[in-house]
């Protein structure tokens, strides 16, 4: 992989808005802007008021990437095309996300602004387990995956 000035200013520029983003929700709201929470608060019980904000940010969160896309050239994604690794996946976030007790934005990027030491344990955990299931997909343990999808 060779270092492309561009993807490290577009990273940079990224990175500079999720952190003014977090920190304008904090400052407005008095909230954390975790996205699990605020998932939870949209399809749970609360306020018709904080149904509408939540909504609105979801929709921020997939709109803004869209539009961009629009604009410039969307970055080549590859995502398995194996829906039971998809499944698997998705449930293993959402139970983790339960355990933390917050997802990786409201830890990764609220808490450890804050300097909380549980967010800082919490992102050193879900970074090491990231890292080491990326390695164990490249491993030849999960050929059995391999040709079962686009």
């Amino acid at each position: 992989m060779l270092f492309e000035l561009n993807d490290a200013v577009m990273g940079l520029v990224g990175g500079g808005l999720i952190g003014l983003s977090a920190a304008v929700f904090l400052l407005a709201n008095g909230r954390i802007a975790g996205i699990s929470g605020i998932v939870g608060n949209l399809i749970g019980p609360g306020s018709t008021d904080m149904r509408v904000e939540n909504l609105l940010f979801i929709a921020g969160l997939i709109g803004a990437p869209s539009l961009l896309a629009a604009v410039l050239d969307p970055p080549t994604i590859g995502v398995t095309g194996h829906v039971g690794l998809l499944v698997l996946s998705g449930l293993l976030v959402g139970i983790g996300t339960r355990m933390g007790g917050g997802c990786t934005s409201g830890h990764g990027v609220c808490g450890m602004s804050r300097v909380s030491p549980r967010s800082i344990v919490a992102t050193l955990v879900f970074l090491t387990i990231g890292i080491a299931s990326a390695s164990a997909l490249r491993s030849p343990l999960l050929s059995m995956f391999e040709g079962t999808g686009s």
